[in-house]
């Protein structure tokens, strides 16, 4: 490794078709990158510490270093469920943990849809040789890339013909209409994650040998019990990496959320969108607003300071086609 940074330094050092040794050691060339990365990320650092420090604040701070005084007022008033010191009660706390939990439902409901889908798809896959199977992985890749906004059209027309084959056509009472709703949330949001989660867990079913399978096979274990309790146990990193992923990616919906669910059941997100939009600003409190933010942001923390490892192993897994 210092070979190769030596090298690009000489590299870097030439002039008038000479090589010159350049001023920068490989440690320079770290610091220099460690710095132009803090740079580049200067923007997103403020933007996060000027949000945590609102929400502790006694005043309407604009600037994360702006002098205010610490307080936990914000996050007595969003617990209780006002958006301002004068407000009435606008909320109960109960809404408040409703509006949590939902996020969980969400966000649980996601990650054990696209584990259920994209662990047998990934294996089969991975051990099984039929046509178009090339094709196949292509198109997975290919799914992935096309973003949720640009689908919400064609996903709003399944849901409104469910609708009515469900609740106007009388199959199903309109108290189901809730569950309907996140159910339908849940499945669209996960659609949109089985495709990149397949083809990470198909590398790392690549990765384990075939004798072990054959062993299985040969004790008289069924195809299914083989991927049950001798493939999944194997690949317990990949499955906990897609989890994570899957977590994240239903903890942070929005767009479904805010199309499909009734403003009565919100979630972190879509609760933080409507206290910024729709005339709503001039009404709410911001360092409020803040407090609720913080909450939505922590789950994100957590995941990359504890996953670093797990997600450059799923990383590594992934890459075989």
């Amino acid at each position: 490794m210092r070979g190769a940074l030596s090298l690009a330094s000489r590299l870097l050092g030439r002039r008038g078709g000479r090589l010159e040794e350049a001023p920068l050691t490989g440690r320079g060339f770290q610091a220099i990158l460690v710095l132009a990365l803090l740079a580049a990320s200067l923007p997103i650092i403020l933007s996060y510490t000027l949000l945590v420090e609102l929400s502790f604040s006694s005043t309407l701070i604009m600037s994360p270093f702006q002098k205010t005084q610490f307080t936990l007022e914000n996050w007595r008033l969003f617990l209780e469920g006002k958006l301002a010191p004068t407000a009435a009660r606008i909320y109960s706390p109960a809404y408040i943990r409703s509006m949590i939990v939902n996020t969980l439902i969400v966000a649980a409901g996601v990650t054990v849809v696209v584990i259920a889908a994209s662990a047998p798809a990934a294996y089969a896959l991975s051990r099984l040789r039929f046509r178009f199977r090339a094709a196949t992985l292509r198109f997975l890749i290919l799914l992935h890339a096309f973003p949720g906004v640009a689908l919400i059209i064609g996903v709003y027309a399944v849901y409104v013909y469910l609708y009515k084959r469900l609740f106007v056509g009388g199959l199903l009472p309109k108290e189901y209409l809730l569950l309907y709703s996140f159910a339908y949330v849940i499945v669209a949001r996960a659609s949109l994650e089985v495709p990149m989660s397949t083809w990470i867990l198909k590398g790392f079913f690549d990765r384990v040998p075939w004798e072990v399978e054959w062993a299985a096979l040969v004790d008289g274990a069924s195809r299914l019990r083989t991927f049950w309790q001798v493939m999944l146990p194997l690949i317990k990193p990949g499955l906990a990496a897609v989890a994570i992923f899957a977590f994240m990616a239903g903890w942070e919906e929005l767009i479904y959320v805010v199309v499909f669910l009734p403003r009565e059941a919100p979630t972190l997100a879509s609760f933080i969108h409507y206290q910024l939009s729709g005339g709503s600003l001039e009404a709410s409190y911001l360092p409020v607003v803040a407090a609720a933010a913080t909450v939505y942001l922590i789950p994100t923390i957590l995941f990359f300071v504890f996953t670093q490892k797990l997600l450059l192993e799923a990383a590594h897994g992934g890459l075989k086609a």
